[in-house]
């Protein structure tokens, strides 16, 4: 029975074939495909609460990225924080993204104390326990790490003490190859010009920026324009990181204009991630995908203009 439906359908192709050369020649209309003005990863962190709540496995990241359309990753080292000298561990991870053919991107570091600690011991501390994070982003094939930039002290005390420990630690990850950049994630960090002067001050070439466009709210009571906080970050910036709202100066909140945000950090000259953080309860997947679908969007109208 094999036998017979298998010639079966090789003589059905066969004369199909032949009938087609027959056929005139139809013209062929080639359309170039668009330049990649950026291309899409996932912060792990949009998926947080099924990974604290045991329904998503740290080792699992990959592939859940993968199966959702998404080949960049960005991790979160609370989600592994007691594997990051565990080699055979984080062998597995890099396995796990080889296998869906996904790229690491960075390691998102907290709970490892304040660079800029006014205490220089505890400064100096704080810094030596990143390392461990620089070494495992090597590892993993990642180009950085994403620290706090956390203090105390008035607006310009915070900013000397926050770039002598970013400094520290750039020069440990220099030894490495591994860019060390500080999101807007509270505090003087969520106000772009203390950011970006931060930096500055920092004077290494590893030190740098992650924008998150919805993450400038300073304190319970100030918030950053998102749109000028990113403007001024991006020249800084070796990732991007991508929430659906954003603010003003007055503290209130709106939905992302993603072609004009977007278009400020394209003028900067970036074309690399751009990482979508984003998980709503009971519906991580959806809101990912939603995200997805804004970004991608964007890119065929921005793609379009640049034609």
């Amino acid at each position: 029975m094999y036998n017979t439906m298998h010639t079966s359908r090789r003589d059905f192709l066969k004369t199909s074939a032949l009938a087609a050369a027959a056929l005139p020649l139809a013209p062929q209309v080639w359309s170039a495909p668009r330049k990649e003005l950026f291309k899409i990863s996932l912060a792990q962190w949009s998926l947080h609460r099924s990974i604290f709540a045991g329904k998503i496995d740290n080792l699992d990241f990959a592939s859940v990225a993968a199966e959702n359309g998404i080949l960049g990753l960005e991790y979160v080292n609370q989600f592994f924080m007691e594997k990051a000298e565990d080699t055979e561990y984080l062998n597995e991870m890099k396995m796990r993204a080889e296998e869906v053919g996904a790229t690491s991107i960075l390691i998102m570091c907290d709970r490892e104390g304040n660079l800029g600690d006014p205490d220089a011991e505890l400064r100096r501390e704080s810094v030596e326990r990143h390392f461990k994070w620089v070494t495992a982003a090597k590892h993993l094939g990642c180009h950085s790490i994403r620290v706090n930039g956390y203090s105390e002290g008035s607006y310009e005390e915070q900013m000397k003490l926050v770039a002598d420990g970013l400094h520290q630690l750039c020069e440990f990850g220099d030894e490495h190859g591994l860019h060390v950049i500080i999101e807007n994630h509270g505090g003087y960090s969520s106000n772009g010009k203390w950011l970006a002067g931060t930096i500055k001050m920092a004077d290494h070439p590893r030190a740098g920026t992650l924008p998150d466009f919805g993450n400038f709210r300073v304190d319970k009571d100030t918030t950053y324009d998102s749109y000028r906080g990113v403007e001024e970050l991006m020249p800084y910036a070796t990732g991007v990181s991508v929430k659906p709202s954003v603010y003003d100066d007055d503290g209130n909140s709106s939905p992302l204009d993603y072609v004009r945000m977007m278009r400020i950090v394209l003028e900067a000259g970036y074309s690399g991630y751009c990482g979508i953080e984003h998980g709503p309860e009971d519906r991580e997947i959806e809101g990912i995908l939603e995200v997805k679908a804004a970004l991608e969007s964007a890119h065929e109208t921005l793609a379009a203009e640049m034609e």
